[in-house]
């Protein structure tokens, strides 16, 4: 049973079970919410005594295996391990969501958020392949967005998770280099081959550049200094989603990779130096700063940003026993610090405020909740019995103990003594500014316990803090021993998880920081006004004034390139084409090494000339509009005969009906514009046109001249001898287009139907002045009406003929649906689009995502049966009146094709005749005024 692939794909099912709810309960959809993590859980259960035993659960799939990207699902002790904290710890979190969240909120769209986060945690974790790894990290950073900006209302809300998107996201950018880099060392993307290549990876020339660009990934998922202030501002999420983010998810995103990739990056001076020194600035400046927060929630969140540097820290010295620490830790604050956001959620919730000024006294009338936060900030502070001195110890015991120089173990202690002291010191502003002292002041209401359920992943928490404190050796001890061992194989050391160890260095340690953090904390309260300190994260301040810049560049970069004028966009796309496809030559010049010209028939002369007239007459004729598009519908159809001439009917037959569509889309478009061009440009002006013109049509010519004379025995050969045993199809440009480059006539597709869109988008509200509307048809022409209502019959048949044979013959999808447009195009000219839609009842938007449904379900398909997206199958059938009957499986995607393209087609069109006339000709939002600038030449007139 693929166990793993139903661990992974639980929490998105069930994301999109809870977005398509409506109208249940609560609970309903709380229950539902939970029961992915629930069910994660057993599956993990089952699996666990694989894992316990030391065994490696793998599981892998083909998908882009040409780029060495496989779908590789991977379980060993530490992806158990954090899969386990993912799932229990979401489970509370999606109970306690429940009382947390109000009316007001939806709790669909939370919970479906939260699922999504979940499964992306659980892929990254999961990931047994680098490039996957890559792709779920990015999607952490997506939908922590999504649900740090949850309540869009709020100002703080959006900028922290804009903000905490452009940093993260960025960090993504970097790890993916350095994850490129890794692969080019170690020639696999595998991660079971990258963790065994440890020494070749180190010994490597790219290995600093590999090294700095994963360490700036991990850096800023997991808010290491000089990344760190994206955190705090993150607070702005729900408080759940605060306890979720910080404990078990995002954060650790960044220490799990550096865990994760422990044996294949460490070892070397770069990485002691460079992860040692960054976690221990890190470990200060954040307990530094968590002092003198006013919010409770501030002040979790910059202790976040300490314990993740010591994390970091640990995992920087990389003795066996640092990284035994690394691990232990990373369990032990999942813990305490969710029940501390959910106790200071708690807070919120009853009290109405998060501010440290305002509260106080808080043991009288929350007794129980009050009992409950401070036992779990007793286990952030490292006092004995609890989780967390454990793992401040060996902390300790690591810092005295490093094989590094004198002077960096002696740093290296004097950081971890310091930053016992601050703990401490945050831990009590957190406990007496909060339950003791005076207060609360001026809240708007009585505060109360909470709802019973809303306690109950509180007590769970704080019951795990107190029982690793007390009997760790039954409790954590085999989770953290295969966790660390598969980090550390063989090198995994002997310790004890005692906790009483008898009077040694480390425990002198914690008594001396436990008293410096008392006397410190006492020493500022007596010195200076906590309360009155202004906390200002310069970070953010230099955050936003390289985003003002940034917006400021690309704001006036955008005015002078973009300005509205289609000339000159259209003259830098050509520039742009024309500088990348000379690029090539400038460093190794080479001829064409075409062969001797052959002789041109008197036919083909003919129909150069006829393009050459056509268009020198567009030349001439560019300010008469309309004999402008007749000649250069003229010229369209010269090229439609000369595919005829080199025999490449399909070519021809896209070409020609391309051109008809066109030709009517230029004549709606026509309506709305003078009937002359502006005059006006420069003679300097037009020799440039000129010249670019010739230079890139020179280009193109001599691009179509070198495929045209290449010998066939190349790709072309491959195509045409692969054609019909592998795709089934006589018709090789059909099976080029629907399966040797079906993936990029699905981008194609999805690209024309967005155009579509878009044009539906901007014209459905748009208005023109009276006189301009369409009234009925728009253009007046000599064809009866029943002629025209004839025509669209005939032409379906054709146009399903057309379809049905393009595997082997001219056709296809893209051809037949501009087949199937052209009858009501002439309709739609001569009878107006109200009388073509009421007499077909066409929904085009609709018709459009049936297409893209349909192409995308029929090329996925094939992945049913293990191979590749959008492979062909084939089925003969002997059918009783049609004889034998040949099928090939990309016919369904042909279909959506062919949808795709009549839907868009006829979208665009209708939605050219059918711009309402405005009620005045006063300037007005979407309103389309052609005296003060036509949209095709963009000129001012």
């Amino acid at each position: 049973m693929p166990y793993l692939e139903l661990l992974l794909a639980l929490p998105f099912l069930m994301a999109v079970a809870v977005a398509a709810v409506r109208g249940t309960s609560r609970n309903t959809c709380a229950w539902l919410a939970a029961s992915a993590p629930l069910l994660g859980l057993l599956v993990l259960a089952w699996l666990a005594p694989a894992v316990l035993d030391g065994r490696l659960v793998r599981s892998e799939h083909a998908w882009l295996p040409q780029i060495g990207l496989m779908f590789t699902l991977r379980l060993d002790g530490l992806a158990w391990m954090f899969a386990g904290l993912v799932l229990a710890i979401g489970a509370l979190v999606v109970m306690y969501a429940r009382y947390y969240l109000s009316e007001r909120d939806s709790m669909p769209r939370f919970y479906a958020f939260l699922l999504l986060f979940m499964g992306a945690m659980l892929g990254m974790v999961l990931s047994g392949n680098l490039l996957l790894l890559v792709v779920f990290w990015e999607l952490t950073s997506l939908s922590s967005f999504l649900l740090i900006g949850f309540w869009t209302h709020r100002r703080d809300a959006r900028e922290g998770a804009r903000m905490a998107l452009v940093i993260t996201g960025a960090g993504g950018l970097a790890l993916l280099g350095g994850v490129l880099l890794i692969g080019r060392i170690v020639g696999s993307y595998d991660l079971d081959a990258v963790l065994a290549a440890g020494e070749q990876i180190r010994a490597s020339a790219l290995y600093p550049y590999a090294l700095m660009l994963v360490l700036a990934g991990i850096f800023t998922k997991s808010a290491q200094f000089p990344f760190h202030f994206w955190l705090p501002h993150a607070m702005a999420a729900p408080t759940p989603v605060s306890a979720y983010l910080h404990s078990a998810t995002m954060v650790k995103a960044g220490v799990f990779l550096l865990a994760r990739l422990h044996p294949a990056l460490a070892g070397s001076e770069l990485f002691f130096y460079t992860v040692t020194g960054i976690g221990a600035v890190t470990l200060l400046i954040g307990a530094w700063n968590a002092i003198f927060q006013q919010d409770l929630k501030g002040l979790l969140a910059y202790s976040t940003i300490s314990h993740l540097g010591l994390i970091t820290m640990l995992f920087g010295l990389s003795t066996p026993m640092a990284v035994v620490a690394g691990v232990f830790h990373i369990l032990n604050h999942a813990v305490f610090k969710c029940s501390l956001f959910m106790a200071a959620g708690i807070i919120d919730h009853e009290t109405g405020t998060r501010d440290i000024r305002r509260l106080g006294g808080l043991r009288r009338l929350m007794p129980y909740t009050s009992t409950l936060a401070i036992i779990a900030s007793l286990a952030m502070a490292g006092i004995p019995l609890l989780n967390g001195f454990l793992s401040k110890e060996m902390f300790f015991a690591v810092a005295l103990e490093t094989p590094s120089p004198e002077p960096m173990r002696i740093a290296t202690a004097v950081a971890a003594l310091v930053a016992g002291a601050l703990a401490v010191a945050y831990s009590l502003r957190f406990v007496y500014e909060t339950f003791f002292g005076k207060g609360p002041r001026e809240l708007d209401r009585t505060p109360h316990e909470p709802p019973r359920w809303m306690k109950i992943p509180v007590e769970i928490l704080v019951l795990v803090c107190v029982a690793v404190g007390v009997a760790p050796a039954w409790t954590i001890a085999p989770v953290l021993h295969v966790a660390a061992s598969s980090i550390l194989g063989d090198a995994m050391p002997e310790y004890s998880l005692a906790v009483w160890h008898g009077f040694n260095g480390p425990l002198a340690m914690s008594l001396v920081g436990v008293a410096a953090g008392v006397a410190l904390y006492l020493g500022l309260r007596r010195w200076l006004d906590l309360h009155a300190v202004n906390n200002v994260s310069q970070g953010k301040g230099l955050f936003d004034r390289l985003l003002d810049a940034a917006f400021g560049f690309s704001a006036g970069f955008t005015a002078k390139v973009a300005n509205g004028s289609l000339q000159r966009m259209l003259l830098m796309l050509v520039l742009t084409a024309m500088v990348v496809a000379a690029a090539p030559f400038v460093g190794a010049p080479a001829g064409p090494g075409w062969p001797a010209p052959q002789p041109i028939p008197l036919l083909g002369w003919a129909l150069w000339l006829l393009m050459l007239a056509c268009a020198l007459g567009a030349l001439f004729l560019h300010r008469q509009r309309l004999l402008a598009v007749i000649v250069l519908g003229g010229t369209g159809l010269a090229v439609s005969l000369v595919f005829v001439f080199l025999s490449a009917p399909d070519l021809a037959l896209t070409q020609l009906l391309v051109e008809m569509v066109t030709l009517v889309l230029m004549l709606l478009a026509m309506n709305y514009l003078p009937k002359s061009s502006p005059p006006g440009r420069s003679r300097l002006r037009r020799w440039r046109d000129a010249t670019v013109a010739v230079v890139a049509g020179a280009g193109l010519a001599a691009l179509a001249y070198s495929v045209m004379t290449r010998p066939s025995q190349t790709m072309a050969g491959e195509l045409l001898s692969r054609s019909l045993p592998e795709a089934y199809g006589r018709n090789v440009v059909n099976v080029i287009l629907v399966d040797f480059r079906g993936f990029d006539t699905f981008g194609e597709i999805t690209v024309f139907a967005i155009a579509g869109l878009i044009v539906h988008a901007l014209l459905r509200r748009a208005r023109i002045a009276p006189e301009k509307a369409m009234p009925g048809a728009p253009i007046k022409l000599p064809v009866p009406a029943d002629l025209a209502q004839l025509m669209f019959p005939l032409t379906l048949t054709v146009s399903i003929f057309l379809f049905l044979r393009g595997h082997n013959a001219p056709g296809g999808g893209f051809i037949a649906g501009l087949v199937l447009a052209v009858p009501l195009l002439m309709q739609y000219v001569i009878q107006g689009a109200a009388s073509v839609q009421s007499r077909f009842g066409f929904d085009y938007i609709r018709l459009v995502g049936i297409g893209l449904l349909l192409a995308l379900v029929s090329g996925a398909a094939s992945m049913l049966f293990g191979v590749p997206f959008l492979t062909s199958g084939h089925l003969e059938l002997q059918l009783p009146v049609l004889g034998k009957t040949e099928l090939a499986s990309a016919l369904g995607f042909d279909t959506g094709v062919y949808l795709v393209v009549f839907g868009t087609a006829m979208l665009v069109l209708t939605m050219m005749g059918t711009i309402k006339p405005s009620r005045t000709r006063s300037s007005q939002r979407g309103t389309i005024d052609p005296a003060r600038r036509s949209p095709l030449t963009g000129e001012m007139h």
